[in-house]
């Protein structure tokens, strides 16, 4: 977010999704992330997630 200068209420409306929802996933504690989710994140700032198992 920061690379992107995007504030966490931009970031939050390019995933739809509430603030809220975002603070709890930034949270560092939150360790029940979904790939679907971190995906979502990853197009809301214009990148791709990508996960290899090797």
């Amino acid at each position: 977010m920061k690379e992107n200068q995007i504030s966490k209420t931009a970031m939050a409306e390019r995933m739809k999704i509430s603030r809220r929802q975002l603070d709890r996933l930034l949270d560092s504690q939150v360790r029940n992330i979904t790939l679907a989710t971190m995906s979502k994140a990853a197009r809301a700032v214009g990148r791709e997630l990508h996960i290899s198992l090797v």
